[in-house]
């Protein structure tokens, strides 16, 4: 959890090894080095299996070193190229975010009837200290506010890790975005209240049908939203769909440590439940695309013609092309 945030963790993975070859003492042949750097990639994957941008991340990276390797003269140029390869990631990926934010601003203000006064809930993190930089549910919220169309920020405080009441109120007072920190049991009451329009969440990976693994307790923010009428939006960019998987049923979900439930400040503090309990601690949970309004994009937003069907999110993509 050093490194959290699907799109950071995916940026961090290609940058850290972007080091490790930088000046490689390196004596194979081009196609060697396009091995050590496929081999790295895997092992690298292997740390967090949720969140797809990694995944797709590295399948991108393996198949340019592959092809170059192909036609280079030395090992050299090997690393070279990746480390470009990662550098642009750094780049696109705060493009994307602020074009999230974009279509996820002026989506919400056509939906709300062009009301100037909304109010949104957002979960976990999903700013600048989940992504290069600007942020994808935060992203959205950010452009809200510089619309002058917000009137104020709620972040949960996303137990039991607080990266809500850690990270996200962190950079909502940053940026003097109106905001209000809550505890993750009070959405219900927030929404039953009406001082909400909207909700906001990311995604780590998002199956071919549109139903979406996101940070434990979002699925709770979800029904929520939908019995009390409130609109329920997932932003994220186009690699954290994974057109592999038809639905959320196939999605592998992290386990996190019981000390995250069992001590204080998510695990770093002093032991407050009963010793000898047993723990069961989720790092995310998968709303089904039924509960899900809409899916906000770098390349647009995604729909569907029935509110409480599925999304066709294939086509989408291949439209987008």
């Amino acid at each position: 959890m050093v490194v959290r945030g699907a799109p950071a963790i995916a940026i961090a993975a290609a940058l850290s090894l972007a080091v490790e070859v930088f000046d490689q003492d390196f004596t194979g042949t081009p196609a060697e080095a396009a091995s050590f750097v496929s081999k790295k990639l895997e092992y690298l994957v292997s740390s967090r299996p949720t969140a797809v941008n990694l995944s797709d991340a590295a399948t991108k990276l393996q198949s340019l070193v592959s092809r170059t390797a192909e036609t280079a003269k030395d090992a050299k140029s090997i690393f070279q190229v990746f480390i470009e390869a990662a550098e642009t990631m750094l780049v696109d990926d705060v493009a994307d975010n602020k074009a999230i934010g974009s279509h996820g601003a002026k989506f919400l203000q056509q939906k709300l009837g062009s009301s100037k006064n909304i109010s949104v809930l957002t979960h976990c993190n999903t700013g600048s200290l989940a992504t290069a930089g600007y942020g994808t549910a935060l992203g959205i919220i950010r452009a809200l506010h510089s619309g002058g169309i917000l009137e104020k920020a709620f972040c949960t405080e996303t137990r039991p890790f607080n990266q809500g009441s850690r990270l996200t109120a962190f950079e909502l007072v940053h940026d003097k975005i109106p905001a209000t920190l809550i505890a993750d049991s009070a959405a219900a009451a927030l929404m039953n209240n009406g001082q909400v329009q909207a909700v906001i969440v990311g995604a780590d990976r998002i199956a071919a049908n549109g139903d979406t693994a996101n940070k434990i307790g979002t699925y709770n923010l979800s029904i929520s939203a939908k019995h009390h009428g409130v609109q329920f939006y997932v932003a994220a960019p186009v690699t954290s769909i994974d057109l592999s998987l038809p639905s959320g049923k196939e999605i592998v979900i992290e386990e996190r440590s019981p000390k995250e439930l069992l001590n204080a400040e998510g695990g770093l503090g002093k032991q407050v439940a009963a010793s000898g309990i047993s723990v069961w601690n989720p790092a995310f949970d998968v709303t089904p695309a039924n509960l899900i309004t809409a899916i906000i994009t770098e390349k647009g937003v995604i729909t569907k013609s029935d509110p409480d069907g599925a999304f066709d999110i294939k086509a989408f993509i291949e439209a987008a092309k």
